[in-house]
C-alpha cells in the first residue's frame, strides 16, 4: 500500500471547505463516500488533507452537497488542481524533506511572496558560492556532492522568477545579514552585488532594516507569507524553526503576520536607499 499523501496548504483548505460544504448539505460521510465509489475512511482523508482528489470526484461531490455558487466551485475546484499537477522537483522527491517540499509547492504558484529574514540572504536570492557555503554550515556532516546538489539545487528554485507569470518578492534583510561572513569577504561582495542586480521593484523589491532603527516588529524571527489569486483566496505564512517549518493558514495568526510585515517594511530603508547600504558594503568586502 502506498503512503498517504503530503498535506498541503492547499489541500488542508480544500478538505476544511468540502467538509462544511457536506455538513451544510446534511450529507454523511457515509453517503459521501457511495457518491465516489470509495469508503468511509477516505472521505476522511480527504477532509483532512491526506488524500488526492480527482476532478470527477470533486464535481460529484459539489454535485451531491447541491454547490450552487460558481465562484465557490472555481475555488474548490482550482485548490484541487494542485495535486493533480507534477511538479519541477518530483524527479528529487526521495531526497526532499516533506516540509521541502511544502515550501516548493507554495513558491510555485504564489502571486506574491514576501520573505523577512534576520539571519541569512533567503534561497531564493542567493548565489551558489553563498548557498554552498550556507548548506555546508548548517550540516557538517554532508559531503562534497551532497552541497554540491542542493546548492544547485537551490538555484534551480529561482526560475520561479523567469514564469511567463513570475511572482512579485518582496524582502527584507537586516543590516546584520548583509555583513555576516557567509563563506567569506569574496563570497559575500559577490552575494551582495548579486542582490544590486536582481533588485528591480516592484517585480523584486529588496529592503535592509539598518543598525541604526533600533527595535523594530518582527523579531521573533524569519518568515515568509505566501499569497496567491483569486480563485485561490488563499494566504500562508511559512514560520521556521530549529529542524523545520511551521505553516500557519488560519485567518488570524495570517493577518497577525501580514501586520509584521507592514511594520517590518516602515522599519526598512527605501529601496533606492537599501541598495545604497548594499553597494557600500560589498565596497568594504572587496577592499579589505
Amino acid at each position: 500500500m502506498g503512503q498517504p499523501a503530503r498535506r498541503t496548504a492547499r489541500r488542508r483548505r480544500l478538505g476544511a471547505a468540502l467538509k462544511e460544504a457536506r455538513e451544510a448539505a446534511s450529507v454523511t460521510p457515509d453517503q459521501a463516500a457511495q457518491a465516489i465509489h470509495g469508503d468511509k475512511p477516505k472521505i476522511s482523508r480527504i477532509e483532512t488533507g491526506r488524500h488526492r482528489i480527482t476532478r470527477l470526484e470533486i464535481d460529484t461531490l459539489l454535485n451531491l452537497y447541491e454547490v450552487k455558487d460558481d465562484k465557490l466551485r472555481e475555488w474548490l475546484i482550482a485548490l484541487s488542481a494542485e495535486g493533480r499537477k507534477r511538479m519541477w522537483w518530483r524527479q528529487h522527491s526521495d531526497v526532499l524533506q516533506p516540509e521541502f517540499k511544502e515550501l516548493l509547492t507554495l513558491e510555485a504558484d504564489a502571486k506574491r511572496i514576501a520573505a523577512f529574514q534576520p539571519q541569512i540572504i533567503p534561497g531564493l536570492l542567493q548565489t551558489k558560492a553563498y548557498a554552498a557555503a550556507v548548506i555546508r554550515a548548517s550540516d557538517v556532516r554532508l559531503a562534497d556532492d551532497e552541497v554540491e546538489f542542493f546548492a544547485n539545487f537551490r538555484i534551480e528554485r529561482q526560475a520561479v522568477f523567469q514564469k511567463e507569470d513570475p511572482p512579485q518578492y518582496l524582502c527584507i534583510l537586516t543590516e546584520g545579514v548583509l555583513r555576516q561572513q557567509v563563506g567569506g569577504k569574496r563570497v559575500m561582495a559577490e552575494q551582495l552585488r548579486h542582490l544590486v542586480r536582481v533588485s528591480r521593484p516592484p517585480t523584486t523589491t529588496i529592503q535592509v532594516i539598518p543598525f541604526e532603527q533600533g527595535g523594530y516588529t518582527g523579531t521573533n524571527g524569519a518568515f515568509v507569507l505566501y499569497s496567491y489569486p483569486d480563485p485561490l483566496d488563499l494566504d500562508v505564512v511559512q514560520v521556521e524553526y530549529l529542524g523545520g517549518s511551521l505553516y500557519l493558514e488560519e485567518d488570524r495568526p495570517v493577518r497577525k503576520y501580514q501586520d509584521a510585515m507592514d511594520g517590518l517594511r516602515t522599519a526598512a530603508l527605501s529601496s533606492r536607499q537599501s541598495m545604497e547600504l548594499i553597494s557600500s558594503i560589498a565596497r568594504d568586502f572587496e577592499h579589505e
